[in-house]
């Protein structure tokens, strides 16, 4: 399992992932005797990459990074993790090479890249899924259906200072769960992250819209987080937040969960009130079986590809066999082969924008 802190030099607020090897880095010490990376997938070129975006992505970036050091290959990674919306400030002003995505660049964005000259090479890296989590000591919620979460965290819940306060709401909506009179603190990701968006997106959006077909809201706000909760940038943060309330509810990407391990409790979620509860396994997320199921981007920089080898380097050992595994490594699920192939192609063919799917 990865640890956050897992060979790496703080430099700053930056996280220095890579080394430059400037003296003898020849291909004949890409070897696996002690540990690194095989010779035939460690690249040799010199050089800095900067990779910044989703905290969500970092463990994944950081990770190759650190293999690319382990393997003496040449490339300083400067890995960090602001959010997705963050990261695409920087991406689509050129002051960075990649940026994580835990959702796909909207078309704001992407008109931002265009009106600074900036073309983009999207790539799918892997799958996430997003998990809701309390506290140990709530055992008064196990499982939350998406009607349940709109009642708790929905532009409507704003004010709602008990779990029962949604209870009106959640009945609306075919609940039948029964809340607990007790205090909801409520810690999650802020609006510059990726999985604020997702989460808005694939937890909020149905019943949201339910609610503006009834008329009780807009249809502007269907897809709205209410705003009075405790909003972190770090998904650490998030988690110390969940710890630190008995009746607590928090969200956040699969490897911060995971590396939480038992000092949270993680809950079900069920698509709709009369569906079973499904837990984020692997198996559930990779099949979008876990509602909560999303994919993983890297966005490259064409013109620091096509000027950067070092650049080069970092995506070809991302996309490669070694560096791919990072994705389970630190806690996600791995991308169908298939669609793995897909990302791959669109790289070695250098296609620009977005891509289908």
């Amino acid at each position: 399992m990865f640890r956050m802190g897992m060979k790496r030099v703080v430099l700053g607020s930056v996280l220095v992932v890579g080394v430059l090897a400037f003296a003898a880095c020849s291909s004949d010490k890409k070897t696996d005797a002690q540990g690194g990376a095989d010779a035939s997938d460690c690249p040799v070129a010199d050089g800095a990459v900067s990779v910044s975006g989703s905290s969500t992505v970092e463990p994944i970036s950081a990770s190759v990074g650190e293999k690319l050091l382990d393997c003496d290959s040449g490339v300083l990674a400067t890995v960090d993790g602001p959010g997705t919306g963050d990261g695409f400030l920087l991406f689509c002003k050129s002051e960075t090479d990649i940026s994580g995505a835990s959702r796909p660049i909207k078309p704001a964005e992407a008109e931002a890249c265009a009106a600074n000259g900036v073309e983009f090479i999207e790539l799918k890296i892997g799958i996430d899924g997003i998990v809701l989590l309390t506290n140990p000591a709530n055992d008064a919620v196990d499982c939350l259906s998406l009607a349940d979460l709109y009642a708790l965290v929905g532009a409507e819940s704003q004010g709602f200072g008990k779990w029962s306060d949604a209870a009106p709401i959640a009945s609306a909506l075919g609940s039948t769960t029964k809340f607990p009179a007790a205090d909801l603190d409520i810690t999650g990701p802020g609006a510059e992250s990726g999985t604020y968006d997702s989460f808005a997106e694939l937890a909020l959006k149905g019943p949201g819209e339910a609610r503006a077909a009834s008329g009780n809201i807009s249809k502007d706000d269907a897809a709205v987080i209410r705003p009075d909760y405790s909003s972190q940038s770090d998904d650490t943060t998030i988690i110390a937040g969940v710890e630190g309330s008995d009746t607590s509810l928090g969200w956040v990407g699969s490897a911060f969960a995971t590396e939480a391990g038992k000092s949270v409790k993680v809950l079900g979620v069920s698509a709709t009130p009369a569906d079973g509860c499904i837990l984020p396994t692997a198996g559930a997320v990779a099949s979008g079986e876990y509602p909560l199921s999303r994919p993983l981007f890297i966005y490259v920089n064409a013109k620091s590809a096509a000027e950067n080898k070092a650049v080069t380097a970092y995506v070809d050992y991302y996309l490669s066999a070694a560096g791919i595994s990072s994705v389970s490594e630190v806690g996600y699920v791995e991308l169908d082969p298939t669609v793995l192939q897909e990302s791959r192609k669109t790289w070695e063919t250098r296609t620009v924008g977005t891509q289908p799917g």
